[in-house]
């Protein structure tokens, strides 16, 4: 799929935010331990991506009732849904200096990917660090995309081709105001 840029500078996909905030020390700490094993970009975003995947579970696969959106919340608990753990993916990416972004799809409710543009690519390419279970086997690929779930056009679902700098204001409100994860699942946005 071919993503449009929503800014039109790629600097806007390398700065850091209050949600995305590749200066934190956390955030700065884990792209360290992650980049002192990569050899170049592509391994660095490989192992970012398998990290944030793998090793912080999807709140509500787990149970968990915490809610994170802030990328070095997401990595100091270890949680977080489809959005936060994007947050917190783009945020390691950005930290090594490797254009990332945000994108959407929707099924009933509106699930949270990302993109990157390694060095010498002219496109971007999707991933989807939700995390992997008996169903979903989402892969780190810039050849192809193996996100975590195909789109059903009969069933009105949607990639969204937009590629953005910050979260979707609709998103990240949903994350601000939810207390807990259960009243987070029922508030989940169904469009953008």
């Amino acid at each position: 799929m071919e993503l449009i840029q929503n800014t039109p500078e790629l600097s806007a996909y390398l700065a850091a935010s209050d949600v995305i905030d590749h200066e934190h020390p956390l955030v700065r700490t884990v792209a360290a331990t992650l980049r002192a094993d990569a050899s170049d970009a592509y391994t660095y975003a490989k192992a970012a991506f398998e990290f944030v995947r793998d090793t912080i579970p999807h709140s509500h696969d787990i149970g968990d009732p915490r809610v994170t959106w802030r990328a070095s919340d997401v990595l100091e608990q270890g949680t977080g849904i489809c959005y936060a753990k994007a947050h917190a993916l783009v945020a390691l990416l950005r930290a090594e200096g490797i254009p990332a972004g945000l994108c959407y799809q929707k099924f009933d409710v509106v699930h949270g990917l990302i993109a990157v543009r390694l060095p010498g690519e002219e496109r971007w390419a999707r991933q989807d660090p939700r995390g992997n279970k008996v169903d979903v086997d989402a892969q780190f690929r810039i050849d192809r995309e193996q996100l975590a779930f195909l789109i059903r056009p009969e069933f009105n679902e949607v990639d969204w081709p937009v590629l953005f700098a910050e979260p979707h204001p609709a998103v990240l409100q949903c994350l601000q105001e939810a207390v807990d994860e259960p009243h987070l699942w029922q508030t989940l946005p169904t469009e953008l």
